[in-house]
């Protein structure tokens, strides 16, 4: 195809768009994801939990505006490497748009109106009048597992979407091809973090120890694609003419 022959400047600075927009996801998604939970709820304890929200508000409100943030940013970043990797292949080029954006980003998206639940009973609103403060905390506390568990179902796709996107790192030839089997090692530690969690949560805490540390196979790529972009293809040898060596 003709699309194949793109000079490869044009490949580089699509390459390094979509690894500058990889990063600022990389950097913002985990204070909404990790920093904020880790600072504010204790596990099985509501009230303690609630105290911690109601005295770092501003907190909670930036991890909110971080959740939202890196989801809108990942939307720009699954179109710019469906540009970047439509010469590829298309088919998975489009895979990769539906599994990285098209679900789970709505997803993220609504499951933030959990975070907007627990800010209003712990506001003390008047028509919250009628409900004392241990079942306020504990409604709060219902909010923030909803979210957790939306997060849970959202990481389905977050793995289901590296499958695609390492496929076509291995086939493009301008990224080295390990990058796109350490896509895939990620891909497959975010399934099994989230079906464990459904299915055997009794095992999730030791899966999702091990899960994490594959998971951070993803990060090679966004430090590739940001830095050095795309490299030239290897150039196919011709073949011999009947008079050649």
């Amino acid at each position: 195809m003709a699309s194949e022959h793109r000079p490869i400047d044009s490949t580089r600075r699509d390459a390094r768009r979509a690894g500058l927009l990889y990063l600022i996801l990389g950097v913002t998604a985990p204070i909404s994801l990790m920093v904020v939970p880790g600072r504010l709820i204790v596990r099985g304890d509501a009230a303690a939990t609630m105290e911690r929200v109601r005295a770092s508000e501003s907190l909670f409100r930036i991890g909110i505006a971080s959740e939202l943030f890196h989801q809108a940013v990942a939307v720009f970043l699954v179109l710019a490497l469906y540009r970047l990797f439509k010469p590829v292949s298309e088919t998975l080029a489009r895979h990769l748009v539906a599994l990285g954006a098209l679900v789970s980003v709505p997803i993220m998206f609504v499951n933030v109106l959990n975070e907007i639940a627990v800010l209003i009973l712990s506001g003390g609103a008047s028509f919250l009048s009628v409900f004392d403060r241990p079942r306020l905390d504990a409604l709060a506390y219902l909010f923030l597992r909803l979210h957790g568990e939306g997060i849970t179902v959202a990481s389905i796709f977050w793995g289901l979407w590296l499958f695609p996107f390492g496929l076509l790192v291995i086939r493009s030839g301008f990224i080295p091809r390990v990058l796109g089997v350490l896509l895939i090692v990620a891909g497959a530690a975010y399934l099994a973090s989230a079906f464990t969690s459904i299915l055997l949560p009794q095992l999730s805490s030791l899966v999702d120890r091990v899960a994490l540390i594959l998971e951070m196979a993803e990060l090679p790529i966004i430090f590739w694609l940001a830095i050095w972009g795309a490299r030239e293809r290897p150039r196919p040898v011709e073949a011999a003419g009947p008079g050649g060596a």
